[in-house]
């Protein structure tokens, strides 16, 4: 399936200026060189075809607090705060179907050249998260893990996000997270917009729905994700 042209994709979301969600990042000097992936037991290889694609953004305060080890080498970058410090990041650009199957693992995936995994630490802090992403989304877009990562760059960065802070003062809802979201990007209404919480009902991840051709579109409903009256709880920056 062709997708759009680089160019083309820088147009296709917000016309305004992206907020930086990286609060101060560098990327490490000694990059961690990622373990290969293949299809974990229980999941196929599908070649789906492509009817549209998710945005999928991670609210780095939550996971930082959910995860064992903060310092242990697979969440050190994003967690430590000893090389930067996160708002918003990208989880992943991933295409999707016209039902809930949708494509992954699609062909064999070698490791991102270093420069790649480089120049996307600052986006998705986790070398093998990034490897993991171009081994089961990247690779049914793409046969080379640099324009997928661009793509996703790109997108990524024409997101404006709301006041954090301010949704974190207060009690919200799933619904009242999309509007949030609506609101600061100009041509983006809430339906558009997918949110995931954890079992806790603390927000987890927020999802750009888009079409065949990367623009927003209403989210299916097998992409929403929580209900508009949802209870969820934002999880504040670290001080």
């Amino acid at each position: 399936m062709r997708w759009p042209s680089l160019a083309a994709l820088a147009l296709l979301l917000a016309p305004t200026a992206a907020h930086a969600q990286a609060l101060a990042c560098k990327a490490p000097e000694r990059l961690p060189v990622p373990r290969t992936e293949k299809p974990p037991r229980g999941e196929p290889v599908r070649k789906t075809k492509i009817g549209g694609y998710l945005l999928s953004m991670s609210w780095s305060p939550q996971h930082c607090a959910s995860v064992r080890d903060p310092k242990g080498a697979r969440d050190r970058f994003q967690c430590s705060g000893e090389d930067g410090r996160f708002g918003w990041v990208l989880h992943g650009l991933w295409p999707e179907a016209d039902g809930p199957a949708y494509p992954q693992w699609c062909r064999p995936a070698k490791i991102v050249p270093a420069p790649v995994l480089r120049r996307h630490m600052c986006m998705t802090p986790s070398a093998q998260l990034l490897q993991h992403e171009w081994a089961k989304h990247g690779t049914c877009m793409s046969p080379h893990p640099a324009a997928y990562f661009r793509a996703a760059e790109i997108l990524f960065g024409a997101v404006r996000f709301p006041d954090m802070k301010a949704l974190a003062a207060s009690p919200q809802t799933a619904g009242s997270i999309r509007r949030a979201f609506a609101e600061v990007n100009p041509g983006i209404a809430a339906p558009m917009i997918a949110v995931a919480v954890d079992r806790k009902g603390w927000l987890d991840e927020v999802r750009l729905c888009l079409g065949a051709r990367m623009r927003p579109q209403r989210c299916k409903p097998f992409q929403a994700g929580a209900g508009d009256r949802r209870p969820v709880r934002v999880r504040p920056m670290p001080r």
